[in-house]
């Protein structure tokens, strides 16, 4: 099945509220359809409150980008993400996911405990099965799982909606795309691409990852990137669709107001 195409920002509140609830707005108005946050621990405010803000000032859709499972217990995180798919009236997405690379050191320096990756996956799983139970059989709060090795690429399988590949900017187009085709053989479930670089525009988020030189990158003809020529963009994403099944394209806040013209043109066919 050929998904009509979506597009999201991931925008951390680094601003003053003002300016940023007009970038939101704008945001909106462009075609997005949905406004994520990251989950990084005293580098913003906290993700749900700061996103039931701009869920009450839009019609845009909301989500985390993703939860870390081991920041916080399972029924916390789903009673939260129930609480935010109830308040926003099922404009809510949970994404989730294991942690980025290096967690082990932000859990020490929290005083939490450090898991095996075999154990935060699991609370992955409980954190699903403790929203589905509070959703109940009327609601179903979508759930984002950005997956990697072959066991969470099976859970993402039995309990997501949308599946984003957790990758390295440096793996190759073939790697990730190989990855994302396996899943949608599997499942007819939705495939969301995270794309960091436009142009030569880095997400703020992810300015601190290693491999994200723009150049290199373009030169790889890796997946993490795309041309901040709209035209070009929305060939490449339509490219990326047909050969992969990408449907729903994840950009950072920098390069939303670049590529809004690729969306304007995109968003839903």
């Amino acid at each position: 099945m050929i998904r009509p195409f979506r597009f999201g920002v991931v925008a951390p509140l680094l601003s003053d509220v003002p300016t940023w609830l007009d970038q939101v707005q704008r945001f909106a108005d462009s075609g997005y359809s949905t406004l994520l946050m990251p989950d990084v621990p005293r580098w913003q405010p906290a993700p749900a409150p700061t996103l039931a803000m701009a869920a009450a000032r839009t019609n845009l859709r909301v989500g985390t980008w993703v939860y870390a499972s081991p920041l916080r217990p399972a029924w916390s995180a789903a009673w939260e993400a129930h609480s935010m798919s109830v308040l926003t009236q099922g404009r809510f997405e949970m994404g989730i996911g294991t942690g980025r690379p290096g967690i082990e050191d932000e859990l020490r320096d929290l005083g939490l405990p450090v898991s095996s990756p075999s154990g935060r996956l699991a609370r992955v799983r409980e954190t699903v099965t403790a929203l589905r139970d509070l959703d109940g059989p009327d609601g179903h709060t979508p759930v984002v799982m950005a997956v990697r090795g072959p066991k969470a690429q099976a859970l993402a399988l039995e309990v997501a909606d949308t599946v984003t590949i957790a990758s390295f900017a440096s793996d190759t187009r073939a790697a990730v795309a190989g990855m994302a085709r396996d899943l949608g053989t599997v499942r007819d479930v939705e495939l969301a691409l995270h794309v960091p670089v436009v142009g030569d525009r880095v997400a703020p988020f992810m300015a601190s990852a290693r491999d994200t030189d723009p150049a290199a990158l373009r030169e790889a003809d890796s997946l993490a990137v795309l041309p901040d020529d709209p035209a070009a963009a929305a060939e490449e994403v339509q490219r990326r669709r047909e050969e992969v099944g990408y449907s729903y394209f994840v950009l950072g806040a920098d390069s939303a107001d670049v590529l809004a013209p690729m969306v304007a043109e995109l968003a839903g066919q």
